[in-house]
């Protein structure tokens, strides 16, 4: 924007952030192939103005990240609003879910989903765990969350849009990257009703 000589603050660019970035990420989100059947679900600590809250989070076995909650507690009642939210919208159920050995996902999973394998082991989690490191490092560039409202409004939008823009370069040659960026620049065009460069 300076390099084109439009000067924004730092408030215009964090505005613009709340009133579009939730909506390009349910477009993203809709967008996106089916989810995994095997779902890895883990919680972790977030600081926020002194208080101790949970960020939940769900992610598939390709990595990508079904969903997040932010809330105070992580007993049963805390477990099972987060499958609630986890569900609502799916014609389906997922075949397995992996979880650390916190007693209330498996009391949360008996009541919501019975017919759901549970597996509860130390490393099996390690997905889910590892998915928390992107949040990590963007509470402490922010330095820290403001309020439980911000971290989950920040978040839920940061998460599917960052995913889009970084693929699992692992499996990908170098021109196979390309093109699979070059792909998801034109979505991102797409959907922000950004006109292609000449």
């Amino acid at each position: 924007l300076f390099v084109r000589g439009v000067m924004v603050s730092y408030e215009a660019i964090r505005k613009w952030c709340r009133k579009f970035g939730q909506a390009y990420a349910n477009q993203l989100r809709r967008r996106r192939p089916r989810p995994g059947d095997k779902w890895h679900m883990d919680e972790v600590v977030l600081t926020i103005n002194g208080k101790r809250h949970y960020l939940w989070r769900a992610v598939d076995q390709e990595g990508h990240v079904l969903d997040i909650l932010v809330q105070r507690r992580r007993n049963k009642q805390a477990a099972k609003k987060f499958f609630r939210k986890l569900l609502k919208g799916l014609r389906y159920v997922p075949r397995v879910i992996i979880t650390d050995k916190l007693k209330s996902y498996g009391a949360a999973k008996r009541e919501m989903l019975p017919g759901v394998e549970h597996r509860q082991h130390r490393y099996l989690n390690n997905r889910a765990e590892n998915s928390h490191q992107a949040a990590r490092q963007r509470e402490q560039r922010m330095q820290r969350f403001k309020s439980p409202g911000h971290a989950q409004r920040f978040l839920s939008a940061y998460g599917p849009i960052a995913q889009h823009f970084r693929p699992r370069r692992h499996r990908f040659s170098a021109r196979a990257y390309r093109q699979e960026m070059r792909r998801r620049f034109a979505i991102w065009r797409d959907i922000t009703g950004l006109p292609t460069a000449a």
